[in-house]
């Protein structure tokens, strides 16, 4: 027995020893050196990809709020206000940390889980897209860049060769840039994986290739929104961090500072994903979006913008049909009796707004439900691809978040 467990300890010794030696040749004769700290803050201590509590494992821009909070309205039913048993059991199952439902400024309902309370910042994840986009069109409304239909190559040089000088700003808010950026959560050698670990931003981003025409199909990549805040930079000389406290963060009543992750020290922000606050404020930068880029009396986000953003970009989807679930940096759900237009992470971040009934819903969380997608089979069903149109790429979990603030709304009626 003493043998047999002594032959075990070595064949298991022996084999950590083998793996740690081929991960180390794959990283060494690849280059992803990013691969070291990824592993490091993923795999070592029992995690399978990033957290939304990444904050301190990267260099960080700080964003000042101003000294004066705008808080929020408090409705007389706040904090008697219950979910169902069948939506707890829902937000609990998928990591839900905070959650918020608003009617304007009159906060419906709030509630924490775990440690998370109202003031621990989280990692918003691509919420932070429509953020970057969002500082584009301020810029263009400043005279920085003539329009959205500037080309990119007028900021970004490396971009006056090779097709790229076709890309326009709008091509990277559509996401139809037609650029070879691999987009993944999941898979440690995609180009997401590098963003997030490496120190490289720009470089990374200004060596993709163009594989296909600007302007036509739909492909999300967060190299698109990498893209646009070198723009930004370029055209503003101030960092996407100094632009969003000067231009949003200190004119919106925010209650405490927000963080924006950088590749290296004093380097670049990480402009796709990794956007941090509370969730308080969270729901006062959703307050933003809900009243059409406005923020009590002063446009914010151009209103001309606003308005643009939320139509559908005029390009095909992969699924080979027109576009409705994105417009410029911003998702879309057209399905229902009211429009839906959000902000969403790949963990379940979402600022959801219906304008047409003046509701907010924030939520923080670890995990996000899959995405409807489209058969195999019934690719080539019109009739099929016709009743399903709106509901394609919208997480399921979408509609849970809208079902649950109606039934906030309806037990307010009562």
């Amino acid at each position: 027995m003493k043998r047999i467990l002594v032959k075990l300890i070595r064949y298991t010794l022996l084999t950590i020893l083998a793996l740690f030696i081929t991960a180390n040749a794959i990283i060494l004769l690849s280059g992803r050196f990013y691969l070291y700290k990824g592993i490091a803050n993923t795999y070592l201590v029992g995690r399978k990809g990033p957290s939304i509590y990444d904050k301190d494992i990267f260099y960080n821009d700080t964003i000042q709020h101003d000294d004066v909070t705008d808080e929020f309205v408090l409705h007389a039913a706040y904090n008697e206000l219950k979910l169902s048993a069948e939506d707890r059991k829902f937000v609990e199952e998928y990591g839900t940390r905070a959650l918020l439902v608003l009617r304007g400024d009159t906060l419906l309902y709030e509630e924490y889980w775990d440690t998370h309370d109202a003031s621990t910042v989280s990692n918003s994840f691509s919420v932070a897209k429509t953020i970057t986009a969002s500082l584009v069109a301020i810029a263009i409304e400043e005279g920085y860049i003539n329009s959205l239909d500037t080309r990119v190559s007028a900021f970004i040089p490396e971009f006056k060769d090779g097709g790229r000088e076709k890309i326009t700003i709008r091509h990277l808010m559509q996401m139809a840039s037609g650029l070879d950026w691999h987009e993944s959560g999941k898979n440690p050698f995609s180009d997401n994986a590098e963003s997030y670990y490496g120190t490289d931003l720009y470089g990374q981003v200004t060596r993709q290739k163009l594989v296909s025409d600007p302007g036509k199909i739909f492909n999300y990549q967060s190299g698109n929104s990498q893209l646009l805040s070198f723009v930004l930079k370029k055209a503003t000389g101030k960092s996407v961090s100094e632009y969003a406290e000067e231009k949003i963060w200190s004119k919106i009543g925010t209650s405490g500072n927000a963080f924006w992750n950088l590749d290296k020290e004093d380097g670049d922000e990480k402009a796709f994903c990794c956007f941090y606050s509370n969730a308080r404020d969270y729901a006062r930068l959703g307050l933003l979006f809900l009243n059409e880029g406005k923020y009590k009396d002063e446009q914010i986000i151009p209103k001309w913008f606003y308005e643009e953003m939320i139509q559908p970009a005029p390009i095909a989807t992969k699924e080979g049909i027109e576009n409705y679930k994105y417009g410029l940096h911003i998702w879309l759900y057209l399905g229902g009796e009211d429009p839906v237009y959000y902000c969403r992470g790949i963990k379940g971040q979402y600022l959801i707004t219906i304008p047409s009934k003046n509701l907010l819903i924030v939520r923080m969380g670890t995990d996000r439900t899959g995405k409807v997608q489209i058969p195999e089979d019934k690719l080539n069903d019109p009739e099929y691809l016709e009743k399903n149109k709106y509901q394609v790429d919208q997480p399921s979990g979408l509609f849970r978040y809208l079902s649950l603030a109606e039934s906030i709304e309806e037990q307010i009626k009562k």
